[in-house]
C-alpha cells in the first residue's frame, strides 16, 4: 500500500509511532501499521498530529482512535488471511485499511454519509479492493454477508446489539467498547455456543454508537 506522492516526510513519524507506542503487539500488526499512511485519514489541518498517541478529530463530532487503541483492537481480533470481518463505524477508514491488509474481506458500515464517502475515496486511492462499504445503521450489522469470522466496533453502544452476536461465527471474536461516556470499557469476546466469553477488557473513551434517530447528536 504505497504512500501518496509528497507525503514521504511522514515516514519517519510513522516508524516512531510503531517503535514508541506499539511495542508488544504481534509482528504482523506492527508491519501493517508501519506501512499504512495514517496521515491521509485525518484532515490536512490536523496532519501534524496524525502519528501522536491521541485521538484526532475528523469532523462530524467523530475521531480516529489513537494508534495504541487501533493496534490493541486489531491484535485482539486475531485477524487471519482467510477471515471475513465486519466493522461497525468506518469513520476515517484507518482501522478499515489496517484490517484490509490482514484479512480476506472487510465489510464496513458508517452511518454518517460524508464520512463514508471520504473513507471510500481514500481506501480506493490506497488500493483496498477487498473492502465493502455501506452507509447505514450499524446496529443491524450486514445480515446478507454473514456469518463473519470477527466483528469489530469502533463506537460505543450502551449494550451489545444482538444482530452482531447472531452474525458472528462460532468461535469468532467480537471487539467492542460498551457503556456511556465516562464509564466505557473495551471488551474482547469469543463466541462459544450461544454465549460470549470475555477475554479482555480495557477502560476507554469512544464516541457513542448512533442510529438514525440519534445521528448528529454524537459527542
Amino acid at each position: 500500500m504505497p504512500d501518496a506522492p509528497g507525503h514521504r516526510r511522514f515516514d519517519a513519524a510513522r516508524q516512531r509511532m510503531v517503535q514508541e507506542q506499539l511495542s508488544g503487539l504481534p509482528l504482523r500488526v506492527l508491519a501493517v501499521m508501519s506501512e499504512v499512511p495514517r496521515h491521509l485519514f485525518v484532515p490536512e489541518t490536523a496532519r501534524e498530529w496524525a502519528y501522536a498517541n491521541i485521538p484526532v478529530p475528523i469532523g462530524y463530532d467523530q475521531t480516529v482512535s489513537q494508534p495504541y487503541i487501533v493496534g490493541h483492537m486489531t491484535a485482539h481480533l486475531n485477524p487471519q488471511p482467510d477471515h471475513r470481518v465486519l466493522e461497525i463505524g468506518t469513520g476515517s477508514g484507518y482501522q478499515t485499511a489496517i484490517l484490509a491488509r490482514l484479512v480476506a474481506d472487510v465489510y464496513s458500515i458508517e452511518i454518517i454519509g460524508p464520512l463514508a464517502q471520504r473513507a471510500a475515496a481514500i481506501l480506493q486511492q490506497l488500493g483496498c479492493r477487498n473492502v465493502h462499504l455501506r452507509t447505514g445503521d450499524g446496529h443491524c450489522g450486514w445480515p446478507e454477508a454473514a456469518p463473519f469470522d470477527a466483528v469489530i466496533v469502533t463506537c460505543a453502544p450502551e449494550h451489545i446489539p444482538p444482530p452482531l452476536i447472531a452474525q458472528l461465527k462460532e468461535g469468532g471474536r467480537l471487539i467492542i467498547p460498551v457503556g456511556p461516556i465516562g464509564d466505557q470499557k473495551l471488551f474482547s469476546y469469543q463466541k462459544l455456543g450461544p454465549h460470549l466469553v470475555e477475554r479482555d477488557r480495557l477502560p476507554v473513551r469512544f464516541v457513542p454508537m448512533t442510529g438514525p434517530a440519534t445521528q448528529g447528536n454524537a459527542s
